[in-house]
């Protein structure tokens, strides 16, 4: 008999850390070899973690809800393994657990390769704890030094300073104290249901980058109204995009396309197309055709921002806003999307679509996006205006395709025509994206899609 530890392992380059939604197996449970033990999230996707061999599950390290560091054990599994090989015991790492006192080494008796462990995050001058990229990262831009890191209370597991700790702790900081006003209440009004009463403006303050205090309100709701719990993925949203407009001030270039060539050419080829090669032909694959076209053209939209440093991504990595069917979006990417041609293209978006929807996602495929399209369109938008996705600095939003009459220049002169339009928004970061840069490159994707040959053969 053999112990075998199953460890939270290593989902993306950016993600540290897991929560473990639920057990699938308890204790005494036997388990197959590749069946899943364990339900997990992160903040990027939902996934399981199977079991690397086939036993019986003798110990839970970790309760439904914790949140685990990649690398760390979190089941001992016992099995019965058989042959020649050497026993290997699990190599002890500063991201293992400490092994009990009164707990005999764990050995496995078949050459065991241990899950890739988390790039190191301990980053002190002699201090214990531990602190994630992200707050490293806001500490690096708000000059805050590893001794007065080392003070912020942190409300995360084992007291980690999490992202909101730092940026209250940075709030706080440097706010500038605004008097409360004085509220007078008004007179209740002579109704039977319960007075509303005016809440006070709460103390805290907020700073904004630019250093100008806001204050943060509580009102009065109303006495008819349901309250819903925001689930993970929503809270997650909300975090994200509060954040990235905190940290990027956001400009958006809107350009009208001409895609009339494009919409006749699919409706000319989309059958074929799918009997030919067993994909549907959507306009999405076009669009980031066209992106990442525009991309290689033009590499300093293709970039992310580490402090005062510009960061210029060799690779071009699109990401395509996908919608769930609980109006939540995720945002796969597609990895060297230059490198391929629609066909590729289609398959891609394709696959990708259809295990977002059905939440067969991996962690890898949400990881590494370097800009970011949303086709708003399919819900009936003519334009948007997108937020970004940190850390990319730019994001398109495609409107819906409609017919409208439009102005034609002939070589006998101008006609009025039906032609298929739509709005292109594309959303910026002003740090480093100008006006100049930020509206040549939405023209230059409308440019491509506008050339379309209609002629193109499969």
């Amino acid at each position: 008999m053999a112990k075998v530890e199953l460890v939270m392992p290593k989902m993306g380059e950016s993600i540290i850390e897991a929560t473990i939604l639920k057990w699938n197996k308890k204790v005494g449970d036997k388990i197959e070899a590749e069946e899943s033990a364990l339900d997990i999230a992160t903040d990027k996707v939902d996934s399981e973690v199977p079991s690397p061999v086939e036993g019986i599950i003798v110990e839970l390290l970790y309760k439904e809800g914790d949140v685990v560091p990649v690398g760390k054990a979190i089941a001992i599994i016992e099995t019965a393994l058989v042959g020649d090989s050497p026993a290997v015991v699990a190599p002890a790492t500063s991201q293992n657990l400490a092994p009990k006192e009164d707990a005999a080494p764990v050995v496995v008796n078949v050459p065991y390769a241990p899950q890739p462990l988390a790039e190191p995050v301990l980053a002190n001058a002699g201090g214990d704890r531990f602190y994630s990229p992200l707050v490293l990262n806001i500490a690096r831009e708000e000059k805050i030094g590893m001794a007065e890191l080392e003070t912020i209370a942190g409300t995360g597991k084992d007291g980690r300073v999490t992202k909101k700790d730092i940026l209250d702790y940075v709030a706080n900081r440097s706010a500038v104290k605004v008097a409360q006003p004085t509220l007078v209440a008004a007179p209740a009004p002579q109704v039977e249901t319960q007075p509303v009463v005016l809440e006070k403006v709460i103390e805290k303050v907020a700073t904004t980058n630019s250093g100008i205090s806001l204050q943060e309100k509580k009102f009065a709701h109303g006495s008819n109204y349901d309250i819903i719990e925001m689930d993970r993925m929503r809270k997650m949203t909300a975090e994200n995009m509060t954040y990235s407009k905190h940290i990027s001030p956001h400009v958006t270039s809107f350009v009208e396309a001409d895609v009339t060539n494009i919409v006749i050419w699919r409706n000319k080829n989309k059958a074929a197309f799918e009997k030919q090669y067993g994909e549907k032909l959507t306009f999405t694959p076009i669009f980031v055709l066209a992106i990442a076209k525009a991309l290689r053209e033009m590499p300093m939209v293709n970039i992310s921002v580490d402090g005062d440093k510009i960061l210029v991504k060799k690779d071009i990595n699109v990401g395509v806003a996908v919608a769930m069917p609980d109006d939540n979006l995720i945002v796969p990417v597609i990895r060297n999307a230059d490198r391929l041609n629609l066909i590729g293209l289609s398959a891609a978006v394709n696959d990708l679509a259809y295990r977002a929807r059905n939440r067969k996602l991996k962690p890898e495929d949400l990881d590494g996006g370097t800009y970011t399209v949303s086709n708003v369109g399919t819900f009936g938008n003519v334009m948007g205006t997108p937020i970004i996705m940190q850390p990319q600095v730019a994001i398109l939003a495609v409107g819906a395709i409609r017919k409208l009459p439009s102005v034609v220049e002939t070589e006998t002169g101008d006609m009025i025509a039906i032609r298929s339009k739509m709005f292109l928004s594309h959303s910026y970061d002003h740090r480093v994206i100008n006006g100049a840069l930020g509206g040549k490159f939405v023209r230059r994707v409308a440019d491509i899609l506008e050339a379309w040959d209609i002629n193109m053969t499969l």
